[in-house]
């Protein structure tokens, strides 16, 4: 019986089929690979952690090269460390060929609203390389940071948030003579409490100073009514109910002189007793000495403690995601392979949390973040920090905040006044001029930045 042309065109693509997948489990086309450890491929790195030869990023890649780059034919070379305020200009240089720089890198240090200067084409989609096994084990936010144009380009290592720091040894005195507790400054309510409450028991002292105040204004107004809309020119919304009501709210303690605005970083303030807590940076834990000097030159043990952002009472709170991630420059699959192994070797969760411990970043996936409960911490302050961090972890939503041309000019403009003009803002309102007077003259001045 003849068989029909449909039958026979099956029959040879099912041959074709077999003999294919034949092939295919003699030479490994399941586990294929452009690697080969007989004949290594290199690649540069520029990073930004610590310029020491010693640092933990140099260790980490000796490390790699002696383990897993060995195994699998990879050696990757440091040829660049440099400062996140720097690398961008020197990978610029280095793309367009410019005399006397250094030769593009193929991994680099790179924050996500830098990375299109360098172009999406040029960069990796390490999404691609990535299983979506591997991809679930990280923080979804911290890989969604890394996204722009449809492509993971910017994978995250490590990310900062912000925390409360108190010298705990002032504390303790103030909390004895006042019966406040660390537990009052879960809000932001209760901080403002505190804050007015160590005003007076103080003699005239601001409680805490702030790095980055404008950034916990729009974290509140985020969480109390559940967005921030910024105006076109990337300043905020004077119209908008919500900016003022929040503003006023932190302008309040500001002119009444509870709370200040750090000199540069709030740190340096704390540790010269100017004020007992600062709210700032993670990886400022770095800068905390373990003994506060006061202006009389007493000193004490700082006992360091650390506590997470006062909440805003909204549906969701929210903490900042802040740092650089790793970008991978697209020259061969090979070495797109090869900028695969290495990034997950590096953010493998108990080696990636070894590393962030000493710098004062965030680790980027949950198991990482499980594991810091039973870590052995050398310093209490560190696992003071990390506790805040795990319990922002647990019940915030790290976000980052848009970035604008020119805002950073904006925010320093209004820093700037506000230093000069807390004196004068908290001798009148203690001459009795009425508190809503002196939050609107600092309205006006915000508005006005626009």
């Amino acid at each position: 019986m003849k068989k029909s042309r449909t039958q026979i065109l099956t029959r040879i693509i099912l041959l074709l089929l077999i003999v294919i997948s034949t092939v295919c489990m003699a030479s490994g086309c399941s586990n294929s690979t452009l690697l080969d450890p007989d004949d290594p491929v290199t690649l540069t790195i520029w990073h930004v952690y610590g310029e020491q030869a010693n640092a933990p990023m140099n260790l980490l890649v000796d490390e790699f090269n002696d383990t897993v780059g060995k195994e699998k034919g990879i050696q990757v070379i440091v040829t660049n460390v440099t400062g996140t305020s720097k690398i961008l200009a020197q990978l610029l240089d280095a793309q367009a060929g410019k005399p006397g720089a250094l030769e593009m890198p193929d991994l680099f240090s790179c924050h996500t609203q830098n990375a299109p200067s360098l172009g999406a084409d040029n960069l990796v989609d390490l999404g691609q390389w990535f299983t979506d096994k591997e991809l679930n084990s990280y923080v979804p936010e911290f890989l969604e940071s890394g996204m722009f144009e449809g492509k993971l380009a910017v994978f995250p290592v490590s990310k900062s948030t912000y925390a409360l720091f108190i010298n705990g040894s002032q504390f303790k005195r103030f909390s004895a003579d006042t019966g406040v507790t660390y537990e009052s400054l879960s809000d932001w309510n209760g901080f403002f409490d505190v804050a007015e409450k160590y005003y007076n028991w103080s003699n005239g002292k601001a409680f805490c100073a702030f790095d980055y105040l404008i950034r916990h204004l729009e974290l509140d107004i985020i969480s109390r009514y559940g967005k921030l809309d910024y105006t076109d020119s990337g300043w905020y919304d004077e119209n908008d109910p919500a900016v003022k009501e929040s503003f006023t709210m932190f302008a309040e303690a500001f002119a009444k002189g509870h709370i200040t605005v750090s000199n540069m970083y709030a740190n340096t303030q704390v540790m010269t007793g100017e004020v007992p807590s600062g709210i700032g940076s993670s990886a400022a834990i770095g800068y905390y000495n373990d003994t506060v000097t006061y202006p009389d030159n007493t000193s004490e043990p700082t006992d360091l403690q650390v506590l997470p952002l006062p909440k805003s009472g909204g549906e969701h709170e929210y903490m900042p995601q802040t740092g650089v991630g790793i970008c991978a420059y697209k020259t061969t699959e090979q070495k797109a392979e090869a900028a695969y192994e290495f990034i997950k070797w590096f953010t493998e969760s108990e080696r990636n949390l070894d590393f962030v411990v000493k710098t004062g970043y965030m680790p980027v996936t949950n198991r990482a973040f499980a594991a810091i409960d039973g870590y052995a911490f050398e310093d209490k302050g560190y696992e003071s920090l990390y506790n805040a961090i795990k319990t922002m972890h647990d019940g915030y939503t790290p976000i980052v905040r848009p970035d604008f041309d020119g805002f950073y000019d904006k925010t320093n403009a209004l820093y700037d006044w506000l230093r000069e003009n807390q004196p004068s803002l908290t001798e009148r309102y203690q001459n009795g001029e009425d508190i809503s007077v002196l939050t609107e003259e600092m309205w006006s001045f915000f508005c006005d930045i626009d």
